[in-house]
């Protein structure tokens, strides 16, 4: 029997990730995605079968889960439901007889004063006694975010950060989270396990900057902005529900206390190589 494997949260940078790193295993891929007109994308990723639907709604997991062995469950980002989400993810999976339920869940969900990674720690403890063979994945910050700030960081010479230059963060590229997840559901050995998946050590915004300046060859510099005045251009653009706008400021505070870093030792075993390194990530881009 050909496993087929579902994706939810799929039409997001993560999801397309996972997408076309199962795919390019063999794997039939079945995305799960809030709107139709993001069908397209999941299937030039490599997706074989789509399901439109909301996550907060039985029938439609009931509807993406049919003929499915594994899931891997992305929420979307900064949702504030995220832990109901979860809680009805799991229990169709269980009653579809899910073999295997990956979560893609956060670095150190442990911190309560940021909200999104709370909510998948109470994700994480429903996985625990849910019965289901399950894998837990934890990613840091991904370098993909920086490309937020590329008209900046190519026209300025200016990495703007809403922390201070000293903050340690540590990043992951994309493809990296995106190659061990299809590992993980692809290969034995990953039941009842969490993973950590940083791709750096903790890296000042002053190195990142840096790293910058060297591959771009022209001169970078981290650039602290207010809160006030990232809030404002947030608004502006008007992207982001009040709660993400929330979410994300509280952050922005805990980054700046405390930074979030991780160890890239466990992604190094998970890829069997090096995890890519913030030089190798920009020049790739």
């Amino acid at each position: 029997m050909t496993t087929m494997i579902l994706v939810t949260g799929a039409a997001g940078k993560t999801g397309l990730a996972v997408i076309q790193a199962l795919a390019q295993r063999g794997v039939h891929v079945r995305a799960l995605v809030r709107r139709a007109a993001q069908t397209a994308a999941v299937q030039q990723r490599g997706a074989r079968s789509v399901v439109v639907g909301d996550l907060l709604q039985a029938a439609t997991l009931r509807a993406a889960l049919v003929g499915c062995q594994a899931v891997y469950h992305i929420c979307p980002n900064m949702h504030p439901q995220e832990a109901a989400m979860g809680e009805m993810m799991l229990a169709a999976a269980k009653d579809a007889g899910i073999s295997h339920f990956v979560y893609h869940s956060v670095l150190h969900p442990q911190t309560e004063a940021m909200p999104h990674h709370w909510h998948k720690l109470r994700v994480e403890e429903r996985l625990f006694t849910s019965g289901l063979p399950y894998t837990i994945l934890q990613p840091c910050a991904y370098m993909q975010n920086i490309l937020g700030s590329w008209e900046s960081i190519m026209r300025q010479g200016i990495y703007p950060i809403p922390y201070p230059a000293d903050t340690r963060l540590s990043l992951v590229d994309v493809a990296d989270v995106a190659e061990a997840a299809a590992r993980v559901l692809t290969e034995p050995g990953h039941y009842a396990a969490t993973y950590e998946l940083a791709g750096t050590p903790g890296l000042t915004q002053t190195e990142v900057a840096a790293t910058l300046s060297h591959v771009l060859a022209h001169p970078v510099q981290a650039q602290e902005i207010s809160l006030a005045a990232w809030e404002a251009r947030a608004r502006s653009a008007a992207l982001l529900s009040d709660y993400a706008l929330d979410t994300l400021l509280r952050m922005f505070r805990y980054y700046a206390a405390y930074g979030l870093v991780g160890n890239p030792t466990v992604l190094t075993y998970l890829l069997g190589r090096a995890p890519t390194s913030l030089a190798a990530f920009l020049a790739r881009v």
